[in-house]
């Protein structure tokens, strides 16, 4: 029955209401509020006035402008929950190499030729079967002062960053960051690699929030100290891979402004593309160095 159609008689001469539209054998008096066919309580989803049909309300969510943060991401009530998963991997992961299984530590490490392997291809050098040292060693550390260094530096920098951009292209973002500073790492010390931590992921996150303050026009300076702080830490320390933090520090410069500065109408791709322009490169610049050691 349309909304338009008379109700029908009853069976002594009075007249039946209407039957709901999804329901025919039950009868109301109710009809939607926007396409005024009828509908059973069953059926009734309140609106601002009056009640709507489900699929009228389905109409309603479909045309309704989802809700997206300033650079494209969706918005999220924990907005550090990939941060908080990320320092969780981490932890686990330094629990299990340094006191449950340490002989994991020489087997996610990012090493190359490390001894007692002089002689021969060993780790990442040794082909693609070991290249998933480069996402390993991202969580492996030496240690408790250089996993809670990294750790806090994650927790200052990874919220503002994952609220601003969003799960999904925060995660694209410290995992590109993470991968390049391997592959630079990989390709200046080449057969004498062997390097673990966080920290060139973490120098991506650096980076990015320098393009962030540029956007927002908040002033560089506490950044800028940041900055020179680590870079000296960096090149007073031995045991620190110098490498790594610059491959990352680079990825995420690169990948921020792509994140960033995307067009509008076109923001998406031009922010996978930079995601993964940032990873192939990185994939290209291992690819070519292990052909050089083996070449």
């Amino acid at each position: 029955m349309t909304p338009d159609e008379p109700a029908r008689p009853g069976a002594e001469g009075g007249h039946r209401l209407p039957g709901c539209y999804r329901h025919p054998e039950r009868e109301t008096g109710i009809a939607c509020g926007r396409c005024g066919r009828p509908i059973c309580p069953e059926c009734m989803v309140s609106a601002s006035v009056g009640f709507q049909c489900p699929e009228c309300v389905q109409d309603g969510n479909r045309e309704v402008r989802q809700a997206r943060t300033r650079f494209g991401g969706l918005p999220v009530a924990d907005g550090a929950l990939v941060t908080k998963t990320l320092i969780g991997l981490n932890l686990l992961v330094f629990v299990l190499t340094e006191y449950v299984r340490p002989e994991w530590w020489d087997t996610l490490a990012l090493q190359s030729l490390a001894p007692p392997n002089w002689y021969t291809e060993y780790g990442v050098a040794a082909g693609p079967d070991q290249w998933y040292r480069l996402v390993t060693a991202m969580f492996v550390h030496s240690g408790v002062v250089h996993l809670v260094m990294n750790m806090v530096s994650l927790w200052v920098l990874g919220p503002q960053l994952e609220h601003v951009l969003g799960r999904v292209r925060f995660l694209g973002l410290y995992l590109a960051s993470g991968l390049m500073g391997g592959a630079v790492s990989y390709l200046v010390a080449g057969a004498h690699l062997n390097s673990v931590g966080a920290s060139g992921a973490i120098f991506g996150l650096l980076g990015a929030t320098g393009v962030l303050f540029k956007v927002t026009r908040t002033p560089l300076g506490p950044l800028i100290a940041l900055l020179v702080f680590n870079v000296v830490i960096t090149f007073s320390v031995k045991a620190i891979d110098w490498r790594a933090h610059l491959g990352g520090l680079i990825a995420g410069v690169v990948t921020g402004v792509g994140l960033m500065y995307a067009p509008p109408a076109r923001r998406g791709l031009v922010q996978g593309l930079t995601v993964a322009g940032v990873v192939v490169a990185a994939a290209l610049i291992v690819v070519l160095q292990t052909a050089r050691l083996n070449g």
